[in-house]
């Protein structure tokens, strides 16, 4: 074998896969990126907060694919649990509760809506620039075992991230209660009423 072969083999080897050649998975994650990105985009454009918490849902749950595509079992279902399961009912009932208005809200719209856009524009730029810093080199094999195993992330959860995993659960306990207090809160007008009607 020649040396330029050798040489040639050698960087073909370590080249590892590309993006001109997509394979299934790596397709449906972009369509499914998309389908998330354009429901995130409804949730905070729409003037309906029933309307928003639903599209919330189908954003979150697009999140979830996204884990399963990445082989990440378990933090898909724990993505579906949590966020699913509890911070979007949390939220439906913190609208049941306060009396949110059904339909179309023209008063949800505070005006800022260009600073808005500018800070999410920043952020969104700062975080991929963070990623693909971060795991310009990485690749996943996605046709190998399943990579996030309960283990591993139970052990990083409950030793690195312990911390705020407790300051978002009182953070939801908080929002929980201070819709009970505004539901239970009565006008000055309905206690007129209903001394008017003894």
């Amino acid at each position: 074998m020649t040396p330029a072969a050798t040489l040639a083999a050698a960087q073909a080897a370590t080249t590892g896969p590309g993006f001109l050649s997509p394979t299934g998975v790596e397709i449906a994650f972009v369509l499914v990126g998309l389908a998330t990105l354009g429901a995130a985009l409804v949730t905070v454009t729409t003037k309906q907060l029933v309307h928003a918490a639903l599209w919330l849902v189908v954003a979150l749950g697009g999140i979830a694919v996204e884990y399963l595509l990445l082989t990440a079992e378990f933090i898909a279902w724990v993505q579906v649990l949590i966020y699913l399961g509890s911070v979007v009912v949390l939220l439906l009932f913190g609208l049941m509760l306060t009396k949110a208005p059904i339909g179309r809200s023209p008063d949800a719209d505070s005006g800022n809506r260009w600073i808005a856009l500018g800070v999410a524009a920043v952020a969104g730029v700062a975080l991929v620039w963070v990623v693909v810093d971060a795991f310009r080199t990485t690749w996943i094999d996605l046709d190998g075992p399943v990579q996030g195993s309960t283990k591993v992330s139970g052990e990083i959860l409950f030793q690195h991230w312990v911390l705020p995993f407790e300051a978002l659960s009182v953070l939801l306990l908080a929002a929980l209660i201070g819709a009970i207090v505004l539901s239970r809160r009565t006008d000055p007008a309905d206690d007129a009423s209903d001394k008017g009607q003894r």
